[in-house]
């Protein structure tokens, strides 16, 4: 099965997601809170209360885009927060925000991904990742990688879209994917494909049940999910 992409050419997957954030960075946070209606805010909080506490003091933070993720961790008083992600264009706005917020001495955002990450064994207290291993080229050795940073008794944090099950919120998301978000994202981001991807690669991925068995596959311990929004996404947490 060939793997869902955004611009379906001859570019790696990695090639084709880098490329789409960066086509979009100038409008990502905007649209991100116009299409979820801020919803994502809470989740993202909900997050940062599952792994306080462990107190983690150095946190990594996978796909960090915009460092949304990064910045809410900061409740947590971690000593250092590293965010790597591959589109430069998103962590240009995102050092952007951290200079206004006088966060860069404690935040920093580097190039990189899940799979080459290179930062040393067991260095990590936990690692976030938000809305970015569906957009991962080899799932497995993302998380795989990861688990060889993270400490051992550290926590994987994972927020990510699902496909809903039950009426009318499937109903209803299956019309916002297939006409709202498509249409805000042509008129607001210029990229045609970057909002129709979005879709077909949460329905791609193997959400709740399926991906704690991979989690669990790979080397996690005490894999869960819980879902939120009722079903528009769903948390799941893992340790090393």
């Amino acid at each position: 099965m060939n793997p869902v992409t955004p611009y379906n050419n001859t570019e790696s997957k990695k090639e084709q997601v880098a490329q789409m954030f960066d086509n979009i960075a100038f409008r990502y946070d905007f649209l991100n809170s116009l299409l979820s209606l801020g919803i994502h805010k809470g989740w993202r909080k909900k997050c940062i209360k599952l792994i306080a506490h462990k107190k983690p003091s150095a946190i990594l933070d996978v796909a960090t885009g915009t460092g949304d993720f990064a910045i809410a961790a900061m409740k947590l008083n971690p000593t250092k927060v590293i965010g790597i992600d591959i589109s430069e264009g998103m962590m240009k706005f995102g050092r952007e925000k951290l200079k206004k917020m006088n966060l860069d001495k404690t935040i920093t955002l580097q190039y990189g991904d899940a799979e080459t990450c290179d930062l040393p064994d067991n260095s990590m207290d936990a690692i976030t990742v938000g809305f970015g291993v569906r957009n991962f080229e080899n799932l497995e050795k993302g998380l795989a990688n990861m688990l060889r940073i993270l400490k051992p008794g550290g926590q994987l944090c994972v927020l990510e879209f699902s496909s809903p099950r039950k009426f009318p919120v499937k109903q209803f998301y299956m019309f916002h994917f297939k006409y709202i978000t498509p249409t805000l994202g042509r008129m607001f981001s210029k990229d045609t494909r970057a909002y129709t991807y979005l879709p077909e690669s949460i329905k791609a991925f193997p959400d709740n049940e399926r991906f704690t068995a991979i989690l669990e596959k790979v080397g996690y311990q005490k894999a869960t999910f819980s879902s939120v929004g009722l079903g528009l996404a769903a948390i799941y947490m893992a340790e090393k």
